[in-house]
């Protein structure tokens, strides 16, 4: 359990039995005072920084093809399992539904994006998840909008494929960063970014940027954005998870692929500025793509050229679902 003062955590009991144990904080929100405070911190790192305060645009149509127009409504983050069940060995019980997640965190019908470990109970590999799901409710049936990347056995490249393509549940497993909301149009955070002068990545940028000013009080978002020019570094899991224990960074990083991916590329964001005690993966973004790239973002490896747009919200609740009992710091770049 972690220990952080009562007064600022709500702890949730599972409905269900077989839902993993939840831990609920409500976080700071701050629409307005985050625009400015965002502008003036990508400055630092950017070369042309406009941050606004906008109507979502209709994330139905392209790039995004979302099933749902907006990112706004009962706005949650979900940090689910975590890197202690995939390093240093991975632990295969660990599987979750999208599902019973929203559920979970009291939002049933919830649009769920973010990043996450591919659901190798029903893939039969391991591979790279970007949830882009809504789920089932009272009155509609759940829509599956995922995809997930693989290391093509043929070649050695990227392999992405729409889930719903092929397979028709709604799991994944061992990890994920969700942001859940109920999926309406309403106002949200528009950030576009160009010319990378610093040495962070955009989302790195962002989630410091918070920390900073607003300290021990966590602040946290997600949504989406938009590489429109320039390529990136992206890494895809191998296929068959490491039979030797993976006990470092540099060890992780000998046993992932590693790729440079072309714009446009359609982000899935989540952030915390900090961690209030409940083991958290800071940031965390997966992207995919109509031209057939996707994996976990790393970073702009053309930083003279390069165009974001991103369109964020903030979190009104974190929950933290099945946190590891035993920890470690390593993987979670």
């Amino acid at each position: 359990m972690p220990t952080t003062p009562a007064a600022e955590v709500r702890i949730q009991q599972p409905r269900h039995r077989s839902t993993p144990h939840a831990n609920n904080r409500p976080l700071q929100q701050r629409g307005g005072k985050d625009r400015a405070v965002l502008q003036k911190g990508l400055k630092e790192n950017f070369a042309d920084v406009q941050v606004s305060i906008v109507d979502c645009p209709d994330l139905t149509k392209e790039p995004f093809t979302f099933p749902v127009k907006g990112i706004c409504g009962k706005t949650r983050i979900a940090d689910v399992g975590g890197v202690p069940y995939l390093l240093p060995l991975v632990n295969q019980k660990k599987v979750y539904d999208l599902n019973k997640i929203a559920k979970e965190i009291q939002l049933p019908g919830a649009f769920i994006l973010g990043a996450g470990a591919g659901p190798f109970q029903t893939l039969g590999f391991n591979s790279e998840f970007m949830p882009v799901i809504q789920t089932e409710s009272e009155h509609k049936p759940p829509v599956n909008g995922s995809y997930f990347a693989r290391v093509n056995p043929a070649d050695g490249g990227c392999l992405l494929e729409k889930y719903s393509e092929k397979y028709h549940d709604f799991g994944f497993a061992l990890l994920a960063n969700l942001f859940a909301s109920e999926g309406q149009p309403g106002k949200v955070i528009e950030v576009q970014a160009k010319r990378r002068t610093g040495k962070l990545n955009f989302v790195t940028c962002m989630r410091q940027t918070l920390e900073k000013h607003y300290g021990d009080k966590p602040v946290g978002m997600g949504g989406t954005f938009v590489i429109q020019k320039g390529k990136v570094k992206t890494h895809i899991m191998p296929a068959e998870f490491s039979s030797c224990p993976l006990n470092s960074d540099e060890e992780v990083n000998k046993w992932l692929r590693f790729y440079e991916m072309k714009a446009p590329l359609v982000c899935l964001p989540v952030f915390v500025s900090r961690d209030p005690g409940f083991d958290l993966r800071l940031e965390h973004t997966h992207c995919f793509s109509h031209h057939g790239e996707g994996g976990h973002y790393h970073y702009d490896t053309t930083p003279d050229t390069v165009e974001y747009l991103g369109y964020f919200s903030p979190a009104e609740f974190l929950y933290r679902i099945d946190q590891p009992k035993k920890t470690h710091s390593f993987g979670r770049d």
